[in-house]
């Protein structure tokens, strides 16, 4: 898929079919990730990033460039940039910013907002070790067909609830960056 085959399919007024998310009890605490895209010309892939082992939360998990809203951030895509420049060295000057997908609330209290951006692929990582163990690429194609997601049913206080996972190569993305790129398929591919 290229950017503009995408860009031809983020684009519409039909409202996509969106995977459930964990039903908070009260307004979660606002988050944004982005979602980069590295254009290739020819072909997009995916930027992800796997967090370092020695994290409280989550440590090792597959995860966007991303984290809470902060008072100093004026916008969710102010928070979503500023993440990925603190998390990986991503200047906000290499990323065409396109659009957000609708906000998705997790099991640990957040709801985040899925920041859509394109990425001119000059810029060179600088990986931050307290938050990054290691970046890597996946095609968007892979992560956008559905023929490549797993789907666990799980129960938490008597309420059954979807788990998501893609495996690419020897890695698995699951929770909630795997809901997010199910989402975003359900977007790209109604």
């Amino acid at each position: 898929m290229t950017k503009a085959e995408f860009l031809n399919q983020f684009h519409h007024l039909r409202l996509p079919h969106l995977e459930p998310d964990f039903p908070l009890t009260k307004t979660g605490r606002p988050a944004a990730v982005l979602i980069p895209l590295i254009d290739y010309g020819t072909s997009l892939n995916v930027l992800l990033t796997e967090r370092a082992h020695h994290l409280r939360h989550h440590p090792g998990q597959i995860s966007f460039p991303g984290g809470a809203v902060e008072e100093s951030d004026n916008t969710l895509f102010d928070a979503a940039m500023r993440e990925a420049d603190e998390e990986i060295g991503l200047p906000p000057s290499h990323v065409d910013i396109v659009g957000v997908l609708t906000r998705y609330r997790t099991v640990s209290g957040y709801e985040i907002a899925p920041v859509v951006g394109f990425v001119n692929p000059s810029f060179e990582l600088k990986l931050d070790p307290n938050e990054v163990e290691s970046a890597f690429e996946v095609p968007l194609a892979h992560v956008l067909n559905r023929k490549n997601h797993l789907i666990h049913k799980t129960h938490l206080n008597k309420r059954s609830f979807p788990i998501y996972f893609i495996p690419w190569q020897e890695r698995m993305i699951w929770g909630a960056t795997a809901a997010i790129l199910r989402n975003l398929s359900h977007h790209i591919h109604p």
